[in-house]
């Protein structure tokens, strides 16, 4: 089937998804009476497949949406892309899907056909998006970070918690067995309670500049639809190379920088671990973020509140290009180093390493600690998903669990705006002490493109 040619897709996007029209797809759902599946109240059993949205189909999107059509239960019934080249690409792999330029043409035309809406977007999409598919009741799987904004996140969490639906965060890490087997043995106490905890990568992101050109304006190839890959950011000049279909990732509109592309990953296993929510103070080492792009190296100190399996409050550090970790703290033997990217943590025992794919160590005082270490065997990330849809097990990162760990997140790369400031975070009220880092909260929209509940 071609991608959708409506005349809102030829020239600017005249179509505004609404909570009216949300309330609109859910009536005819009622409406059509137990003849017609709804993304609620599906849990039909193996005899049904999930059927499912993919919404980004290039790149990682690619990827994500190939691992969850190989779910045995899973039906891939429309795709969505606003380029066309990654389009063309999907539709030859999946022929009977239905092919939308528009995310809110496709849910306006089929909110009553999918179940599960897979996301898998530049960042500063994800809110509108998800939100828009929660409200219709549909599942869905966002690839990390969960969102661009604090605002956007916390309005995600309340949509998933009030319709009631199956949700996933996108680190597929979470399922590795290296993390599930870290994450189990922080939890039994192998280093025993934790004080400390230090997370680092080597490597940063692509950035084509650090500000955006000066009265520079290309042309927008055909395949690309620039007004909707803008979505809910400001309008900006087309720039070949600058944004679309990867480097997005260090520009602030787009992207969280290497702190909000990393993070969520290598963060992962200590959340799990040891039932870390959001953060109480941060505070940047600097150097500032520009008005345009994120600094490419920081550094982020956090304070947590203490759990039951800490020695009190938790200090957490963050580095990443030119800030390293603290080697010495990780008690490691001679001649052991610390791995490209990963994390440490320290307890009453010992330290916990664990590089970024790699299964855990532990030492004290210089020597390996006499530890079993036993694996916990690994665990589809994707198919965990489209079998909790139809009514088989429960997700593993549902925004209970991957919302507060976002928030942490999505806090630092706001902290990254001031450095050497100490800033105080209420997240039951969602705000800083600080004038300026409330201002970062929310986020400005497009005429037309707020998120619902936003």
């Amino acid at each position: 089937m071609s991608a959708d040619r409506s005349p809102a897709r030829e020239g600017k996007s005249a179509v505004r998804f609404t909570r009216r029209d949300a309330l609109r797809i859910g009536a005819a759902a009622m409406v059509a009476g137990p003849f017609l599946r709804t993304g609620r109240s599906f849990a039909a059993g193996p005899e049904q497949k999930a059927r499912i949205a993919s919404i980004g189909v290039g790149n990682k999107g690619w990827t994500d949406l190939l691992a969850v059509a190989s779910a045995p239960g899973a039906e891939i019934v429309a795709i969505c892309d606003i380029d066309s080249n990654f389009l063309g690409v999907a539709q030859e792999k999946f022929p009977p899907a239905q092919a939308f330029r528009d995310y809110r043409v496709l849910l306006d035309k089929m909110g009553n056909g999918i179940d599960g809406v897979l996301i898998s977007t530049p960042d500063h999409m994800h809110g509108a998006i998800a939100l828009a598919a929660m409200t219709l009741g549909k599942h869905v799987y966002v690839q990390k970070p969960l969102a661009h904004n604090l605002a956007e996140l916390r309005a995600m969490c309340n949509a998933a918690a009030e319709q009631g639906v199956i949700t996933q965060m996108g680190t597929q890490i979470h399922g590795d067995e290296s993390y599930r087997t870290a994450a189990k043995m922080l939890r039994d106490g192998a280093i025993g309670k934790v004080s400390e905890v230090h997370c680092w990568i080597g490597r940063g992101l692509p950035l084509p500049a650090k500000e955006r050109p000066a009265n520079r304006v290309d042309k927008v190839p055909a395949t690309v639809d620039w007004d909707l890959w803008q979505g809910v950011a400001p309008e900006e000049p087309y720039v070949e190379g600058f944004y679309h279909p990867f480097n997005w990732r260090m520009w602030r509109d787009y992207g969280g920088g290497v702190l909000g592309d990393m993070a969520s990953h290598i963060f992962d296993p200590i959340f799990t671990g040891i039932d870390l929510k959001a953060p109480l103070t941060l505070r940047s080492g600097g150097p500032a973020h520009l008005r345009d792009t994120y600094a490419t190296d920081t550094e982020v100190l956090y304070t947590f509140a203490g759990t039951p399996l800490t020695t009190g409050e938790v200090k957490f550090r963050w580095t990443n290009g030119t800030f390293k970790p603290d080697a010495e703290k990780a008690q490691l033997p001679d001649g052991v180093n610390l791995s490209a990217s990963g994390s440490f943590t320290v307890g009453e025992k010992g330290v916990m390493v664990l590089p970024h794919w790699g299964m855990p160590t532990f030492y004290s005082n210089g020597k390996p600690m006499d530890l079993e270490i036993k694996s916990e065997g690994n665990v589809d990330h994707y198919h965990e998903w489209v079998e909790a849809i139809r009514g088989e097990g429960q997700t593993s990162t549902p925004f209970t669990f991957s919302g507060p760990l976002t928030e942490a997140v999505i806090a630092g790369t706001v902290a990254g705006a001031f450095p050497e400031e100490t800033l105080k975070w209420d997240s039951a009220a969602l705000k800083f002490d600080h004038d300026g880092a409330n201002a970062l909260v929310h986020r400005k929209y497009r005429d037309d493109w707020r998120p619902l509940g936003v």
